[in-house]
Formats: structure tokens, C-alpha cells, sequence
């Protein structure tokens, strides 16, 4: 919001708070992280596609040991997950938040830097964040983080407790005065003596790291162009296109538009946690990013408070050989919805692992459908596991019985952060998801 005010662009603003959020949503996302980005320049006319995720380390012949096994039960599901430093890959964020500015940021970059700065020497933790703690704690109550995530008694913060990370500070000082540093430099080397017990990253790995920019993939859902990046694990796009066809009324309400849903989601219940942002400024830019740290490796950078991803312990992000210097998968992908002008529309984007694709695309649909963007996210939402379908609460008996003929049902009690986190900004207003805490300004 700040930062609108100050004349920032929509980059300038998404960027802010994608920084702000890897001090104030830290078992979500972080300055280790890596993400996504789509920018729609109002002058030129053009979308972008903007990959900063994390690459695979080894370039300089080092294979990365084995990660520490851990349980995580999540919806009532143990999933087998790995940290220590094995699993840390080659950040992204630092370079990703820089290269964004440089392309299309207008403020000074210290400016930009400055939530982010600010919100490092400590935030409220968030209710949602506090409910989820207990569940990722053996990820995250691991070295410096039974400091971070434990009060002074051992027992883990609870929503509104102080959430600071020490040393984070440095961090961001470091990141508004040379962002190169997190590549090459004391702080670079501090990263990899973190890791160096069983971890891949070398030297080498961080200053062969670049950020990448395509054209993004563009499907036609109605009289819209829907741009995203097309090499999502997911196939979000696909799945709009499938849903044009299968879904022509509301889910919630019509037993046809919710089988055709399932059928077009149907997919394996995949995990890990994001966090997302998006912004448009009054010339008609926009910007959606999407972050994710994974659960976080358990290992810190020790002087700077950052704690390191843990995306090679993710087995859901490795489908592919891990090839030293490539990108690893993700399910993120944020998007833009452009009209027949190529104006844009709306700009979405979702956090929530496998959840994003069934999230997003229910907000999206009920938007460009005519839904005021905080309507939309708040719609009960499901999600389709190949024998089993996840509800909130809100769908019709008709739609549940229709559901149940196929598939086992679980509805839950309410709201749920399981079912994604979807922020969206439209010519309507703007929407943040309550299931998250989310948030929304509007100059």
C-alpha cells in the first residue's frame, strides 16, 4: 500500500511484499526461497513469465548426502519428508526480488527493501500460522528455529506471540546494499559452510545462478485470455481448458458443474507450502508472484537469521533426474487474465502445494465469471484426490450426494488453510484469503 502511494509500480509492490512476507510468513516462504513471477506491462503490452526457483546444486561435482527423515501428518496423512542440509538447493529469491526492480520497478531499491527490513526485527505470528505450527514443527523446531518458533517454556508461539528471526536483519541491510553479495561474497560463504555437512552447494552453484524470463503459455477461458507459465507441474492452463467445458455453472450448487470439476482436478494430493502475492498500479500493470521455501531444511545461515530451503527433500517436486544447474519443478503459478483490448483483468495467484491448481482455479472461474474477487476466494472449495474428495463446508446435499456416488466424501469442519490460500486482484476490487490470513489494500 505504502509503496503505491510512494508511485511505486505494480512491481515495486509485489516485490515489497514478497519481502516482507520472507520476515512475517516464515514456515511459509523466505529469502532462501524461489518463485515465480507474471508482469503484465501496460505500455508495451507484453506479459512475462519471470522464473527464480531454486536449481539443483553440484556444479562443481559434489552429490549431496541424505537427508534427515522426518514424519509430517497432514489432513490426517503421514508424509515422509527430508531435511538437513542434503536438501537445500540454490535459492532464488535474492535474485529474483533484484532482477524484477531492475526490469520494472520504479522507487529506489533501498525503498523497496524497507518493509521487508522493518518487518525482520519481528511480526505477530499469524492465527492460521499457529494452528499449522504443530503440524511442521519437526521441520521447523530444528536448530536455531527452537528459538524462532518456541517461547522462552519450550512450547511452540501461538497466534499474536513476537515472530523475529535473529540476526534476519543483517540479511535485508545486506539485500538493500548489494544483492549480488547473496551470490558471491562473506554472506555466500557462510551459506555454503552451513551446508557443507552432506549439502551440495558450492561456490560454483551460487554464481552460475540466473534468472530466467519467457513468454508465457495463454489459454481462452470465455472472452479471456488467461497467460501463466507453462511448464507448471500441474498444467494449470490444461486444466482451465478442461474446465471451460466440464464446469458451466457453480459447483457448489450444481451436481454437473461439481462432477465435471472433479474430473478435470483429479490428480495425486501433493504437499508443500507457499506463499503469494499480487499488485496492479493505476497504469494498468500487474504483477502476481508466488514464493515457497518448502517446509525449511532445519538449517540457518548463521549471522543472517535466514533459514535454507529444504526443496530437495520434496518428493514431489522430483519427477525428473536432478541434473546440477537445472530448475527444479513446481506446482506455483501465478497468472493474469487479459480482455479482448489486452487489458488486464485480473491477477491471481495461490499458496498451498497441490492445492494451488484446485484453488486458483475455482477463484479464477468464479471471476471471470462476474464474482467480486473476495467472493470468489471466500466460495467453499474442494479438492479431488483420485478416490477421495475434499469439501468445505457450503456444498448442496445434491451436489454431495452426486460426489459420494463416485467417490468417498470428506467435508471439513470449516474453513481450511488444506484448501490454498488465493489472493486476486480484478476490476472489482481485490480479495485475500481468510483461510491464510490474507490481506488486501486498495488505493
Amino acid at each position: 500500500m505504502a509503496t503505491l502511494r510512494a508511485g511505486g509500480s505494480a512491481v515495486d509492490a509485489a516485490v515489497a511484499m514478497m519481502l516482507v512476507s520472507c520476515a512475517a510468513e516464515t514456515i511459509f516462504t523466505g529469502l532462501s526461497g524461489g518463485g515465480f513471477a507474471t508482469v503484465v506491462d501496460a505500455a508495451s503490452g507484453e506479459v512475462t513469465c519471470v522464473d527464480f526457483f531454486v536449481a539443483v546444486p553440484g556444479l562443481d561435482g559434489t552429490s549431496p548426502g541424505s537427508g534427515t527423515a522426518i514424519e509430517v501428518t497432514f489432513v490426517g496423512q503421514q508424509i515422509p519428508y527430508e531435511i538437513g542440509p542434503a536438501t537445500v538447493a540454490v535459492p532464488g529469491v535474492p535474485a529474483g526480488a533484484h532482477h524484477l526492480w531492475r526490469r520494472w520497478g520504479r522507487l529506489p531499491w533501498d525503498e523497496v527493501v524497507a518493509p521487508g527490513l522493518q518487518a525482520s526485527y519481528g511480526t505477530p505470528l499469524p492465527r492460521t500460522h499457529a494452528d499449522l505450527l504443530p503440524v511442521i514443527a519437526p521441520a521447523m523446531c530444528v536448530g536455531d528455529g527452537l528459538q524462532v518458533y518456541c517461547r522462552p517454556d519450550g512450547t511452540l508461539l501461538r497466534a499474536g506471540d513476537r515472530l523475529q528471526h535473529r540476526d534476519h536483519h543483517h540479511a535485508y541491510h545486506l539485500l538493500a546494499e548489494d544483492p549480488d553479495a547473496f551470490y558471491r561474497g562473506a554472506y555466500a560463504e557462510a551459506l555454503v559452510a552451513a551446508v557443507a555437512d552432506g549439502g551440495a552447494i558450492s561456490a560454483d552453484d551460487l554464481a552460475a545462478y540466473r534468472v530466467r524470463e519467457s513468454e508465457p503459455r495463454q489459454v481462452e477461458f470465455d472472452h479471456f485470455r488467461v497467460h501463466a507459465r507453462g511448464d507448471d507441474l500441474d498444467d494449470l492452463l490444461g486444466t482451465l481448458e478442461r474446465v471451460a467445458h466440464q464446469v458451466p455453472g457453480d459447483p457448489t450448487t450444481d451436481p454437473a458443474s461439481a462432477l465435471g470439476l472433479v474430473d478435470a482436478l483429479r490428480g495425486l494430493d501433493r504437499r508443500a507450502e507457499t506463499t503469494n502475492v499480487v499488485a496492479v498500479d493505476g497504469d494498468g500493470n500487474a504483477c502476481a508472484l508466488t514464493t515457497s521455501l518448502g517446509l525449511g531444511s532445519g538449517v540457518w545461515v548463521p549471522g543472517y537469521g535466514v533459514h535454507l530451503n529444504s526443496m530437495l527433500g520434496e518428493g514431489e517436486l522430483i519427477r525428473n533426474a536432478l541434473d546440477p544447474g537445472a530448475r527444479m519443478g513446481s506446482m506455483m503459478s501465478p497468472l493474469v487474465a487479459l480482455d479482448s483490448d489486452a487489458r488486464p483483468v485480473a491477477a491471481a495467484g495461490a499458496a498451498g502445494g497441490s492445492r494451488i491448481r484446485p484453488a486458483l482455479l475455482q477463484v479464477l472461474v468464479r471471476m471471470l465469471r462476474g464474482a467480486a474477487p473476495q467472493d470468489a476466494i471466500d466460495a467453499p472449495r474442494l479438492n479431488a484426490l483420485p478416490n477421495l474428495v475434499r469439501t468445505e463446508p457450503g456444498f448442496s446435499p445434491e451436489v454431495l450426494a452426486a460426489l459420494g456416488r463416485g467417490s468417498r466424501v470428506a467435508v471439513a469442519a470449516g474453513r481450511d488453510p488444506y484448501f490454498g490460500g488465493v489472493s486476486a486482484i480484478s476490476t472489482r476490487g481485490g480479495g485475500a484469503d481468510p483461510r491464510r490470513d490474507g490481506s488486501v489494500a486498495l488505493l
